[in-house]
C-alpha cells in the first residue's frame, strides 16, 4: 500500500500538470493577464517536485524513514538543477527555485500526515 500511494500522488502531479496546468492553466492565465500570484510561471516546478518526489519515494523506497531522506534529497536536487541553469543557457528564475523549496516543504507535511503512524508505530510508541 505504501508504494502504490505513493506512486498515485506522484502519478496524480505528474498527469495534472501534463493535461491540465500546461495546456489550459497556464494559456488561461497569461491570455486574460491574471495575476495568479505567480502560480502559472511556477506551476511545472511545483507539481513536478510532487511528481519526482512521490514517484522517486515509491521506486526507491521500502521504509517510511528512508522515504524521509529521499524526500529531501529529490528536493534538494530539484534546487541544484535550477541553479545550474547557467550552465545549460538559460538563466536562473527565483520563483522556480522558492515554488520548489515550498513545494518540498508541503510534500513533507503531506508525507508526514500519511505515514504518521508508520513512523510512530516504529519508534515504539
Amino acid at each position: 500500500m505504501y508504494k502504490v500511494l505513493n506512486f498515485a500522488i506522484g502519478m496524480s502531479a505528474l498527469l495534472l500538470y501534463e493535461f491540465v496546468g500546461r495546456p489550459y492553466y497556464r494559456p488561461y492565465i497569461y491570455s486574460n493577464n491574471i495575476y495568479d500570484f505567480h502560480i502559472a510561471d511556477t506551476l511545472g516546478n511545483s507539481l513536478g517536485t510532487i511528481a519526482a518526489v512521490f514517484i522517486f519515494i515509491s521506486l526507491l523506497s521500502h521504509d517510511h524513514i528512508h522515504g524521509y531522506f529521499l524526500l529531501r534529497i529529490t528536493t534538494a536536487s530539484i534546487v541544484l538543477y535550477e541553479m545550474a541553469q547557467p550552465l545549460l543557457g538559460k538563466r536562473i528564475d527565483p520563483l522556480d527555485i522558492v515554488a520548489t523549496i515550498v513545494t518540498g516543504g508541503i510534500c513533507f507535511l503531506v508525507y508526514s500526515l500519511l505515514f504518521k503512524d508508520s513512523v510512530a508505530a516504529r519508534a515504539g510508541r
